[in-house]
């Protein structure tokens, strides 16, 4: 019985959340609500999200100083995957805002008591597994062409990345290869983890909501997926510490493009 909860939820059915229409000017809309919920109480949730430049600046150097020069990229890039699942305490406090509800920052971790908690942590698990193939998929692309012997220095990488044959098509094959990653993320839970939060529909019925509102919304989702894209690049630099502040932004964002995606059921 606990399996199939998690599965389908608290109903004896699997839930089929209806689809809304929604335009780019919508998308944009989502983002200024992000904003005012990020605005309302900023040093709560910039210590709330600490983690992330933290993380980063973790990851990098660890990478640089393991001889993984090769593999900081793929971690950086491929922590994004990882973005909605550490995002879940800022839907958590949008939530509590729409309802007018405290929304003191101790309230982000309010999620464990969730009745979906356990298709939560599922649908987390499965973003950890494609995080952990994006980097097998990326370490062994740079394999095939550059063979087993790691970088000997940070300079030495960036010449043979950009100043060789095989450096560019790594460039070119990794990018477009973590785009079908990206992509793949995207469209299975661009709302699967605020309805989960809002509603315990189950893990299946999550994602398959997300994949119906994407390709309900094609063009809108996509539009969201550059803003998240864009939003990471400009917070990672320098050294991740502007991710304190767009990663908020974006998980409060999301939220009310969940609102906007998802029909809510009669009474609510």
């Amino acid at each position: 019985m606990t399996a199939f909860h998690v599965m389908a939820g608290s109903g004896a059915e699997l839930v089929h959340p209806g689809i809304r229409k929604i335009a780019v000017s919508d998308v944009f809309d989502a983002l200024r609500l992000g904003w005012e919920d990020f605005r309302a109480k900023p040093s709560h949730y910039v210590f709330l999200c600490l983690i992330y430049p933290i993380a980063g600046v973790v990851l990098a150097a660890w990478s640089s100083g393991a001889n993984m020069l090769p593999i900081l990229y793929p971690l950086a890039s491929g922590f994004a995957l990882l973005g909605p699942v550490a995002a879940i305490g800022l839907y958590e406090i949008s939530r509590r805002r729409e309802l007018g509800m405290n929304t003191n920052w101790r309230h982000a971790f309010d999620v464990r008591h969730s009745p979906a908690f356990a298709s939560i942590i599922g649908l987390a698990v499965m973003l950890l597994a494609m995080f952990v193939a994006w980097l097998l998929v990326a370490q062994s692309l740079y394999t095939q062409l550059f063979g087993d012997v790691p970088p000997a220095s940070m300079s030495a990488f960036f010449n043979q990345v950009v100043g060789t044959e095989q450096g560019w098509n790594l460039i070119l094959v990794g990018n477009a290869i973590g785009l079908v990653f990206a992509i793949i993320v995207l469209s299975s839970v661009v709302v699967a983890f605020p309805l989960l939060l809002d509603r315990d529909v189950g893990a299946v019925a999550a994602i398959d909501t997300s994949l119906r509102a994407t390709l309900a919304n094609p063009v809108p989702v996509a539009v969201w997926g550059l803003i998240v894209a864009g939003g990471l690049v400009l917070g990672s630099i320098p050294v991740f510490v502007g991710l304190a502040v767009i990663m908020p932004i974006l998980g409060h964002a999301t939220w009310h493009l969940y609102r906007k995606l998802v029909v809510q059921p009669m009474g609510k």
